[in-house]
């Protein structure tokens, strides 16, 4: 929301709006224009006003929406007004079951290093960037998109990326095929104009192309050689990989990566083609790819003192978890891992119990809380629980335990985790806050 209030201020809108309390996002819209309360009441709302925009967190009974329906003004979810904006430029838009956030951020560091200028809205602050969004003077916008509610059927973009496709949101969708049939309406709603970049080898994505009943220029990339842009002689260097990147027969040249994991050689292959295609020179294109660091959560690398390193991460999902612990292994190569893994969602919990099950084996000791409550009904909640999947992580080989608070998390990792080990906290809810309070008991003041 702050991203997409920064874009219409840039697009010379009159932007007001309200929030439950200040923040720092908020001083810095106040900063460059954004008339933002603090508190819903109708008295915020300013005369003139033409359009209310809400987040997903924003319900009926809010005051300022109910005032502002009374109007007659024009209501617009977040996605539908990001997909205005979108059919006001060239737009970029990625999406994904897994690393839309990453890749779309990733995106726009490297354009915005190669003197492209682009705007863009990203679901995670870019550190580098000091912010989730920027507004460029060019006509290029990247943005991520979102599946879930099917919200990414909002953007028209020029250029659509399509990274992975998998079982998820299953609170929302029927099954895959309904996943899939979303995806592939996406695809046939680029521009006729676009170009669709899409994981060459990726089972579900071939489905999606399969689906397109017109002619649309796709371009595919991959580690296989028959990909458009591919990976080649790739080798892991102190934790990160290195490779040489191929245009179809054509050697472009070698470069290096600075976020680890083999599943972000396919990130940086997405870049790569999105970046192409948008016209960024072969040479521009490798010199800044190793020049991203990452983003907020992912795979985030927080503390290292008394000899235990201290990591957070945004994986939420089976195939994320089993990703970011082989990353982990091979970037930090620790004594034990300790997973703090907390469950988000009942639903998505209960759909894939057997995936999640599997995913910690990389882990020495996964510890579980209680499953983050978000969008669920009351019956998924009494379907599933923590302890449920903790039994089963054990079923399937692996060391795992219930420990229902965060207080409790703590104190035991205070008292078994050792030097050489590492702690990492993944989770798409509040887990991140057991890292930072045993950071502070391990009496870390900054990173070394």
């Amino acid at each position: 929301m702050s991203g997409l209030a920064r874009l219409m201020l840039k697009n010379n809108a009159a932007v007001s709006g309200s929030d439950m309390e200040d923040s720092d996002i908020v001083e810095k819209l106040r900063g460059i224009g954004a008339k933002i309360k603090t508190g819903h009441d109708t008295d915020n709302l300013p005369d003139g006003l033409e359009a209310v925009v809400i987040s997903a967190a924003v319900k009926e009974d809010n005051p300022e929406l109910i005032a502002a329906r009374r109007r007659g003004c024009k209501v617009y979810k977040y996605a539908e007004m990001l997909g205005e904006l979108m059919d006001c430029y060239d737009g970029i838009a990625v999406c994904g079951t897994h690393g839309k956030s990453t890749t779309s951020a990733w995106l726009a560091h490297l354009l915005t290093l190669a003197g492209a200028d682009p705007s863009f809205i990203v679901g995670a602050q870019i550190p580098q960037f000091y912010s989730s969004s920027g507004a460029g003077d060019s006509d290029i916008f990247v943005a991520e998109a979102c599946e879930y509610d099917r919200s990414f059927l909002n953007l028209h973009p020029e250029i659509g990326v399509i990274l992975n496709i998998e079982q998820d949101h299953l609170d929302y969708y029927k099954d895959e095929d309904e996943i899939i049939s979303a995806f592939a309406d996406f695809a046939a709603g680029i521009r006729p104009s676009g170009i669709l970049i899409v994981n060459g080898q990726d089972a579900n994505v071939a489905r999606v192309l399969d689906a397109l009943e017109d002619d649309r220029t796709c371009v595919t990339f991959g580690l296989d050689s028959d990909c458009d842009f591919n990976a080649r002689n790739i080798a892991l260097k102190d934790g990160l990989y290195e490779f040489d990147v191929h245009h179809q027969d054509n050697l472009l040249g070698r470069t290096s990566i600075s976020v680890p994991g083999e599943h972000n050689i396919l990130n940086a292959l997405a870049v790569i083609a999105a970046a192409a295609t948008a016209g960024t020179d072969a040479d521009d294109i490798l010199r800044y790819l190793r020049q991203f660091v990452g983003i907020d959560r992912r795979l985030m690398f927080k503390a290292h003192c008394k000899g235990i390193a201290v990591l957070d991460d945004y994986a939420h999902h089976p195939t994320e978890i089993k990703a970011s612990l082989k990353a982990i292994r091979q970037r930090y190569e620790p004594a034990r891992i300790w997973c703090v893994f907390q469950p988000h969602q009942y639903s998505r919990t209960r759909f894939l119990l057997d995936d999640f099950a599997e995913s910690f084996k990389l882990a020495d000791i996964t510890i579980v809380p209680e499953i983050y409550f978000v969008r669920d009904t009351e019956e998924s909640r009494r379907k599933i629980n923590a302890a449920v999947l903790v039994d089963r992580i054990r079923e399937s080989g692996s060391e795992a335990m219930y420990i229902d608070d965060f207080a409790g998390i703590c104190e035991h990792l205070k008292a078994h985790a050792r030097p050489g080990d590492l702690v990492v906290t993944m989770g798409a809810g509040t887990i991140w806050k057991v890292a930072d309070e045993y950071i502070q008991w391990l009496g870390e003041d900054s990173q070394d």
